[in-house]
């Protein structure tokens, strides 16, 4: 798992840096590294390079200054253009000697025309959201005009410990970040801002993460692979109770999801209409209420006056709940089992929390933890990024995945796929997080407007996978 730590942890883990090493020059470590990653993202264009670095007042500005110095040095044309008139005295000595020269803002889109790179060295992880005039106009013309943006730490205008982007920030291909990644770098929209992340260790120790985002080795690695010793019921039971006379597409897609994941057995106990669709789709579902290791509820129920009882009757078997859509609703009327599952989107999630659905957008994991710390339950917040809370307040992220795959049916697949790791034995936040991965996944792997019960039937291909890059790190 990938930390992913907050600014204040990183400023407090600096300090503790700086107290054990007096004198320490921690610039001169990220500017070096800033310095190679233009190195590597210019390798194939011909010298002399035409380079632009903003910077602006802080330590960020003095990274940046620092790191021109060098490119100078090395043969680059490099162009600095301060947007403030206090930047890094030192930073802006070493490029002076360098032979950096200085441009105001009315050079700065003509230099653009022929720039090769710009290095965004403006606001650090301490940086306000958004950007001011004329930033934020030349930063929408680099935009505009294709022009390769480095960034250094994160691009100028997002807020580090935010998915969110609230106002004018420069849009990246590559950024450098120092010590580990901040929320900004893996959480949508920002994410797609940052381009491709670089961590770079500059010496000062991680501190501990506000959330851990998964890896598609981390998802081999928890996988309920199993073994010459499996059967059917060790591999776990999931019962589905989903879809209605007038949503049975959510009942198909959730057995899908399940029988494709590598459920041992899959029980279906809804409506009989779907049954009847589900025989000829998948014979190997088990009709009828029985015996199980999870239940998943809630996805296509619509809105009925016995949902209630509906949930009240499967939390009644006191095995872990995978809890979806419509069921969420009802969720005040029934005490959960342990390790259950919910799985709201931000919208459901505003409506069960009883706010707005803006609120929830801006902060999804304080509203996933208002949620896991009311029902007790694990939450799966659905979305272009997808958060795990459990009821301890720890959070995952789960691997990400193309735009193409929100879209209607999506949920219900998911909700499937949960409940069959759920059945074999995983915790609530291994199983959303899974779930979630292995979807995202598998549309990664199959890009283009694929339909959810399309993707549930290339599940298979990709567990396989992961069970060959599991098995590669056992070897190893």
């Amino acid at each position: 798992m990938r930390r992913v730590v907050s600014t204040d942890a990183v400023r407090d883990a600096e300090q503790r840096y700086f107290a054990a090493h007096p004198g320490a020059d921690l610039m001169a470590v990220a500017a070096a590294a800033v310095a190679a990653a233009t190195r590597r993202l210019l390798a194939d264009t011909a010298e002399p390079w035409q380079l632009l670095v903003v910077v602006g007042p802080g330590n960020n500005g003095g990274d940046g200054l620092f790191a021109a110095a060098e490119l100078a040095r090395d043969g680059a044309d490099v162009a600095v253009w301060p947007t403030s008139s206090h930047i890094h005295a030192a930073g802006a000595a070493a490029a002076r000697e360098a032979g950096c020269h200085v441009v105001d803002t009315s050079e700065v889109v003509t230099r653009l025309a022929d720039c090769d790179l710009v290095i965004d060295a403006v606001l650090g992880i301490g940086g306000r959201p958004g950007l001011r005039e004329p930033v934020a106009t030349v930063a929408a013309e680099i935009e505009a005009l294709g022009v390769p943006v480095l960034a250094v730490d994160l691009p100028s205008g997002l807020d580090a410990d935010s998915g969110t982007v609230s106002g004018p920030s420069f849009r990246a291909g590559h950024t450098v970040t120092f010590v580990a990644e901040k929320l900004c770098h893996v959480a949508e929209p920002a994410a797609s801002r940052c381009g491709t992340v670089e961590v770079v260790d500059i010496g000062v120790e991680a501190p501990d993460p506000a959330a851990r985002r998964a890896e598609p080795a981390d998802v081999a690695r928890l996988w309920p692979w199993p073994d010459a010793t499996s059967d059917k019921y060790s591999r776990g039971v999931v019962g589905l109770d989903t879809g209605s006379d007038d949503y049975t597409g959510a009942g198909l897609l959730g057995a899908l999801g399940a029988v494709h994941a590598g459920a041992g057995m899959v029980r279906f106990a809804g409506p009989a209409r779907i049954g009847d669709l589900l025989r000829p789709l998948l014979p190997s579902v088990v009709h009828g209420v029985g015996r199980v290791q999870a239940w998943v509820c809630g996805s296509g129920w619509g809105r009925d006056d016995g949902n209630a009882r509906r949930l009240a009757d499967r939390v009644a078997d006191g095995v872990p709940l995978v809890v979806d859509a419509d069921a969420l609703a009802v969720l005040d009327a029934v005490l959960l089992p342990a390790n259950s599952l919910l799985t709201p989107h931000a919208g459901e999630l505003a409506r069960l929390l009883g706010i707005e659905r803006t609120t929830v957008e801006d902060d999804p994991i304080a509203a996933a933890r208002e949620a896991a710390g009311r029902y007790r339950a694990t939450v799966l917040v659905k979305g272009a990024t997808q958060y795990v809370v459990a009821p301890d307040g720890s959070v995952g992220i789960a691997v990400g995945g193309p735009a193409w795959t929100a879209q209607a049916g999506s949920g219900d697949t998911l909700a499937g796929i949960a409940g069959t790791l759920l059945a074999a034995g995983l915790d609530a936040a291994s199983a959303a997080l899974l779930a979630a991965s292995v979807q995202a996944m598998t549309a990664a792997e199959h890009p283009g407007p694929r339909p959810p019960d399309e993707l549930a039937r290339l599940l298979p291909d990709t567990i396989a996978r992961l069970g060959q890059l599991a098995a590669g790190s056992v070897g190893g």
